[in-house]
């Protein structure tokens, strides 16, 4: 049986910016081992598999790859996979629920004009904080210093809200573009309360780089040791959480507009938006722009 798959580059509004994702559509009867093997051979950051719902109330059942493991939960496979569903569809849906590993996934889809200028996802699981980690054990994983960690609004810690990262923010957009992985140190600090990469930030952000609020960067685990991803929504939206959760509105909308990959020469452009009432965060989104690069197909014999 010949399987057909869209790549979208994901959080960007032209071709060859943002996160490449792969969807492998029709992917009903395909073994883990097989869908692990077809992403390893993507070797983009996540492949997304699309299934049957198991509950005919929800749209589509969606797995997640890396190239070397299966994910509960990420950012751009939601957003990616639901623009090419929902480019698809005959009828216009306004919300898209996907079943995955941590939980029922919303996303919406909203249109201008007839077409779908952006697609948003909901977080699937409450904020959680875990311990902090010192400046320098944090600044070790990416070749930087304590002197570089910026700690007056939160320490080093893992933050999730469907999939762990290491957060930490950074004084300067310099020591940013600075940072580099150090493995042997990554190695002694990761993985940790469930993270096994890092996403940090600052605030410090040239205008030359509006309209973001933060720029960011991220380090992870691949096939082939450690790799950059140029646009990482489930870290980003984890960390909108954090920012609102410490942030003394008490009820609300905030948002917040995050750039990424701008130093991998793939430019991500992520909107977060997070909902509080009466102290407490109700509900954590993040969204953005994607664009179709390539629609194939590949007859899967063996493994």
């Amino acid at each position: 049986m010949q399987r057909r798959y869209i790549t979208v580059d994901v959080f960007t509004d032209r071709a060859f910016g943002g996160n490449q994702l792969a969807v492998v559509l029709d992917a009903a009867g395909l073994s883990t081992q097989q869908m692990q093997a077809i992403a390893t051979e993507f070797n983009y950051s996540e492949t997304t598999f699309v299934l049957p719902p198991r509950d005919k109330a929800n749209d589509a059942e969606v797995r997640i790859f890396t190239p070397v493991q299966e994910i509960a939960f990420a950012g751009h496979p939601n957003v990616g996979t639901a623009f090419v569903l929902a480019s698809m569809a005959k009828e216009p849906k306004p919300r898209l629920l996907f079943e995955e590993k941590a939980g029922l996934v919303p996303v919406e889809i909203v249109r201008e004009q007839g077409l779908i200028v952006r697609t948003e996802l909901t977080a699937p699981q409450p904020l959680q904080r875990y311990a902090p980690l010192s400046p320098a054990e944090a600044a070790s994983c990416i070749s930087l210093s304590a002197d570089d960690i910026k700690t007056d609004s939160h320490a080093p810690h893992v933050v999730t809200v469907g999939n762990a990262f290491l957060v930490m923010e950074l004084h300067s957009r310099e020591a940013l573009k600075r940072a580099r992985p150090d493995a042997a140190a990554y190695a002694k600090v990761l993985p940790r309360d469930g993270a096994r990469s890092v996403w940090f930030y600052t605030r410090d952000v040239p205008t030359t780089e509006a309209p973001c609020e933060r720029q960011a960067r991220m380090f992870m685990r691949g096939a082939s040791g450690l790799t950059e991803d140029p646009a990482t929504g489930s870290a980003t939206v984890a960390a909108a959480a954090l920012f609102a959760d410490l942030d003394p509105v008490r009820d609300g909308e905030l948002q917040l507009t995050v750039g990424q990959g701008f130093d991998m020469g793939r430019p991500s452009i992520l909107n977060t938006r997070v909902v509080k009432r009466d102290g407490k965060i109700v509900s954590a989104h993040v969204g953005g722009a994607c664009v179709q690069m390539m629609d194939g197909t590949f007859k899967l014999t063996s493994l």
